[in-house]
Parts: structure tokens; sequence; C-alpha cells
């Protein structure tokens, strides 16, 4: 569904993504971890066609996303950092805004936009203006805009972030019920998150890839088989190479 190949993107003379190459198939959740400033962002915005790579390519389903990126981007879901959105529309106007710009109306653009709203779990707050919500309903109107179009692609930006508890549990039930026909990239910094939604772990530091296991495999990595302390390991001999 997804092909990362040998992926570069500068920024003056700052490399914020240095050869990054992976592919995800249809059933994957994959967990995007690194500390901040890795390039995590820089690389969902590339795959998403927000960003052209400065080398490399990527590819979702047979498109390229420089060279066809309108017809890739039909194929993605790309909830964005901070989630943005239009602060005067409710959630229902919002995700509906998004579903006609996509080309849907009527009967269609309806179905599909209370399916998303149902699935993000706005209950009445989808009829509230955005301005007025809390951050994570906020995020959750953002995460049904991006999933109203039924993409085969999901790049979801920290998408529980803001979210209380139970709202965690619900998006991680959502993630894991997409998960059967879709292709999904999860970048979070809640690592009790890989384990209940991952079945893959790239980490990510400087731009490069440093893991590439299954969550089992990464935890291993600790005394403890914990997933944090693994992290912690790693970007602690990370931080003495670097020293």
């Amino acid at each position: 569904m997804l092909t990362v190949d040998s992926v570069v993107k500068t920024f003056g003379r700052r490399t914020a993504v240095d050869r990054v190459s992976f592919e995800l198939a249809t059933g994957e959740v994959l967990g995007f971890l690194g500390p901040n400033g890795a390039g995590k962002t820089t690389v969902m915005r590339m795959i998403a066609g927000r960003l052209e790579p400065d080398g490399g390519q990527v590819r979702v389903g047979t498109h390229d996303m420089v060279q066809d990126r309108r017809a890739g981007q039909r194929l993605v879901g790309y909830l964005p950092e901070g989630a943005p959105a239009y602060r005067t529309m409710t959630p229902r106007e919002f995700v509906g805004f998004c579903l006609s710009a996509r080309g849907h109306s009527g009967a269609q653009l309806r179905n599909a936009r209370e399916l998303a709203l149902e699935r993000a779990r706005l209950g009445p707050e989808a009829g509230q203006q955005i301005g007025t919500l809390s951050k994570g309903y906020t995020r959750r109107a953002a995460l049904a805009a991006a999933i109203a179009h039924d993409p085969p692609l999901l790049v979801l930006d920290e998408p529980t972030d803001g979210l209380d508890p139970n709202q965690k549990h619900e998006v991680r039930a959502l993630i894991r019920e997409m998960a059967v026909d879709k292709a999904i990239i999860v970048s979070t910094h809640i690592l009790e998150e890989v384990p209940a939604v991952c079945s893959r772990v790239i980490v990510i530091d400087k731009g490069c890839i440093l893991v590439d296991e299954n969550p089992g495999e990464f935890a291993g990595r600790a005394r403890s088989g914990r997933l944090d302390d693994a992290f912690r390991s790693l970007t602690r001999t990370i931080d003495k190479a670097s020293a």
C-alpha cells in the first residue's frame, strides 16, 4: 500500500530526513516513534503529499506522491500534527466540507459524514462550533475528517493527544477495527499505545531509521521486557554516541 524509498528532505543546511526507506502493507499498523525533532512529522507530511522530498520517492498504491499527487492523496487519510480545523464550523460542517472537497455530494456525502462522526464518537458535540470544543473533541473532529472518505492508507500524527483515558480507549479500538482493511501509521509519544494497537515499530532519530521490528522484539531489547524501557535504553545509547 505504501512504499517509502530512500527519501531525503533538507531544510537549509539541516537534513531532516536522511534516506529513509520502508514499506507498509494493508493490515499493518505501524507505530512511528522517535524523540522530538527526529523527522517523524516530516516523513508523514511527505507520505501525505504535503511536502515534496528532495530525493527518493514515496508511492501510495501505484501513485508517485510528486508526479501523481492528487490520485495518491485520494487514497490517504491524514490527521496532521495539531489537528487543524475551521473553528467557526461544527464538526458536522467540517467533515462535510472535507468530503465535498473530495467530490462527494448528496446522500453519499451525508452517509459518509454521519458514519465518520459516529466512528469518532463525536456525539452531541458534532453540532457545536469547533472553537468551543475541548482539545480532545477538536482532535476527534479532525480524525473524523481524515477517515470520512474511507481511505486505504491512514497517516495519524498523535491521534490520542489531548484525549481523556476513555477517549483514548475508544480511538485505539477504532484503529484496531479499521486495521482489518487499511494500512495505518500512528506517530505517538505514548508508548503504551504501541502494544495496544501496533503490529510493527519503527524508531527514527536524526532523520534515520534505527529500528524496524515488531513490538515484542523491540520490548525484548530491555531486560524488563517493557517497551518504554527499551525506548529509553535506545535513546540513551544514541545520546552517548552523539556526545
